[in-house]
């Protein structure tokens, strides 16, 4: 790539990719060699302007650079030919033609990549007690008469009071402008909407038997919107998209530090957030057929720097210690201050957050969940960027956050991508030919049965997903390939030539088809950093509980709920449990909004309950780090996995091989077995470590 000194740092959003290339090289030549993903159909001739890109504007600590539109070549004819005839996009570039000329970070955005993400947060069915804050009452209203002067908003309270049992009713002026021409229309018959039982805050003519409210999960990775009837509890409609924060940092401590070095960061970051919001619940509501005017309530939960920057709050104190939030408590807002395109009288609804790093996203997983009713020891785990954990029972809850990162989503993989269709989500490596099999999203077939091919199609395998690559590292560590302390066995290189040698370490071709994709030993060890954090944060709470093991263990996220637990299991993201104790909760976030959305007790109920909640810190905890080291083995370096091992048959271990790995360059593990090449490395090859066939 030539000499570092004429060389420019390029960032790719949302998928993390980066690297360094001569000044004068075409983005989209870039975005090739390190295969990030952008359409361009006409091969880089500026004739398709599908390959547009944006460059973004700001400082940028994690990667240390400025990057501004200015470190991009200017536009050429071909570009501005295309912006006059509206070809292209205000503020975008066509990727072919610009050519760096500094550091920049460059934001990718849906229409320009050729494998949109596969947004994964359907909701689920869940028994919720229908009662919400807004409720409909059809009232016949008396006509006016001048021997009984009453304006036509007292007639409408008191034909709400004798026909429902309404009293002490406001409103505001908005429902007044509405009130004659819908009393005259209806010939005296309309439909009012009650928030609460005391405040009218919509009127119809006529009667009316549908009103609408949207419970939203604002995720750093994803939003998700599901529509609800409020007079039926059914979801009419559901929908997911990629939160746009994305291209301002890819997990949350890039955000802060975002809004920390750049003036107006924050409210970039809020008014992309808020658009966002609106535009989903707008297109949810034109599928189910639905007037956005019709939703009346809104319900919104993400973690505390989405909420933060949803509610134009600064989140920098959330960057450093102690963590402070600018407040815990539920907020309740009129939807118009968000930007929300719903009913003007709509009212959004905020769950209340629970610690600095532990949100609202947490709360709405245990009202969905609700361990306070359950005498076994639950641990729920809400897997992303930031993990949040909960474990508890009846009688006591503990809360905590651990820093995962980006790498469970695909980012900071080399062939990391996140989830797309065509991109592997399952592996699985036979031990005694160390020969792949794979699964790509969208697909049913594994690489090895006959009519993959067909079922592919054109579409190319080119890359790996979060899910994707757990399973690689595990089938790596339970194939011998890699040993407990995550390092490439060279030994592996003489048995198949799969196992490539890069350097001073190797690297597992996965598929060897155009392209090809590897898990590195780089990969390797990012699994490793982030499923260490988890585990110690899972950890730590148990420390605090006074207990050595749970009796079950919830998956909650879109994320979550796409996992292989045993799989998860072998790599040590999990403290040991019995595997089927260990389940997914699916969109657990989005439920708990829902139950919101659908139940006015629940607010309530959440509102106590989270101030129960003990909250730990593990950034101020000195045991975090001691498992956190210890919990860089494979399974673990020191931890036992007895329930596991019922299951599965884990890579004997070799009781020399503390001493060798001291000759190894590379080992920061004291106490790490290692792994015998004699002994049974895994389970028969013909079966699936899973307990379960796919």
């Amino acid at each position: 790539m030539g000499s570092d000194a004429a060389q420019a740092l390029v960032v790719f959003s949302p998928s993390g990719k980066r690297g360094r290339f001569p000044l004068g090289t075409p983005v989209l030549q870039a975005a090739r060699e390190l295969g990030v993903d952008i359409d361009s159909i006409c091969g880089g001739r500026a004739r398709c302007g599908r390959c547009q890109v944006e460059a973004v504007e700001g400082s940028f600590a994690k990667e240390n650079i400025v990057s501004s539109g200015l470190h991009l070549s200017p536009m050429g004819e071909t570009e501005q030919y295309c912006e006059q005839r509206g070809r292209l996009q205000p503020g975008r570039r066509l990727s072919c033609q610009a050519q760096i000329l500094g550091d920049v970070r460059i934001d990718v955005p849906a229409s320009s990549q050729v494998h949109h993400q596969v947004v994964r947060k359907d909701y689920e069915a869940h028994d919720i007690e229908l009662d919400p804050v807004v409720h409909l009452y059809f009232v016949e209203v008396e006509e006016p008469d001048m021997q009984k002067q009453a304006g036509d908003l007292q007639r409408l309270e008191r034909a709400l009071e004798r026909e429902w049992g309404l009293s002490g009713l406001s409103c505001d002026l908005r429902v007044l402008q509405e009130l004659q021409p819908a009393l005259r229309r209806g010939g005296w018959s309309v439909t009012a909407a009650i928030r609460h039982g005391t405040q009218i805050i919509a009127v119809w003519p006529g009667f009316r038997d549908h009103a609408y409210g949207a419970a939203v999960d604002v995720g750093s990775t994803t939003i998700a919107v599901h529509l609800c009837d409020l007079t039926r509890g059914e979801v009419v409609g559901s929908s997911g998209a990629m939160n746009p924060q994305i291209r301002f940092g890819e997990d949350l401590m890039s955000r802060v530090s975002y809004a920390m070095l750049n003036p107006d960061g924050a409210a970039q970051m809020t008014r992309a957030v808020r658009q966002a919001i609106s535009d989903l619940i707008g297109r949810t509501a034109t599928q189910a057929q639905i007037d956005p005017a019709d939703v009346l309530e809104v319900t919104l939960v993400g973690n505390p720097v989405m909420h933060h920057l949803l509610l134009g709050i600064d989140p920098a104190p959330l960057g450093t210690a102690p963590f402070a939030l600018a407040t815990d408590h539920a907020l309740e807002v009129w939807a118009v201050e968000y930007d929300l395109d719903v009913h003007p009288n709509a009212r959004a609804y905020v769950l209340p957050c629970i610690a600095g790093h532990v949100g609202a996203d947490t709360a709405a997983v245990l009202l969905a969940e609700t361990p306070w009713d359950r005498d076994e020891i639950s641990l729920i785990i809400d897997v992303g960027t930031n993990a949040e954990i909960v474990l508890g029972n009846r009688e006591r809850l503990l809360a905590a956050s651990s820093p995962t990162g980006p790498a469970f989503e695909g980012a900071q993989i080399s062939a990391g991508q996140r989830a797309t269709p065509g991109h592997i989500e399952r592996v699985r490596i036979d031990p005694p030919t160390l020969e792949p099999r794979f699964r790509v999203i969208g697909g049913e077939l594994w690489s090895d049965e006959p009519g993959f091919a067909d079922e592919l199609g054109e579409q190319e395998v080119t890359g790996i997903c979060g899910s994707g690559i757990i399973e690689a590292v595990a089938s790596l560590y339970l194939a011998g390939i890699i040993l407990p302390d995550g390092s490439f066995d060279p030994a592996t290189a003489a048995r198949s030539p799969r196992v490539e040698v890069r350097g001073r370490t190797f690297a597992y071709l996965l598929h060897d088809g155009e392209p090809r994709i590897y898990v590195e030993q780089g990969d390797v060890r990012a699994i490793q950093l982030a499923k260490a954090a988890l585990y110690a944060g899972a950890r730590l709470l148990m420390d605090h509980m006074g207990v050595e093991r749970v009796d079950r263990i919830r998956l909650a996220g879109a994320f979550g709920s796409h996992i292989d637990v045993t799989y998860a299991m072998v790599l040590g993201m999990l403290p040991d449990c019995a595997l089927d104790q260990v389940s997914s909760a699916n969109n657990a976030a989005g439920t708990g909004a829902r139950i919101a959305l659908l139940n006015r007790a629940a607010r309530a109920d959440i509102e106590r309950r989270a101030r129960l909640i003990e909250k730990i810190e593990t950034a101020v905890d000195p045991n975090f780090q001691r498992h956190f080291v210890e919990a860089m083995g494979i399974p673990h370096s020191t931890a036992p996995y007895p329930e596991l091992e019922k299951v599965v048959t884990l890579p004997a271990r070799r009781p020399d091989a503390a001493a060798g790995r001291k000759r190894r360059r590379g080992s920061g593990f004291s106490r790490d077995p290692g792994r015998d090449p004699g002994g049974d490395p895994g389970r028969d090859p013909d079966r699936d470590p899973s307990p379960h066939r796919e």
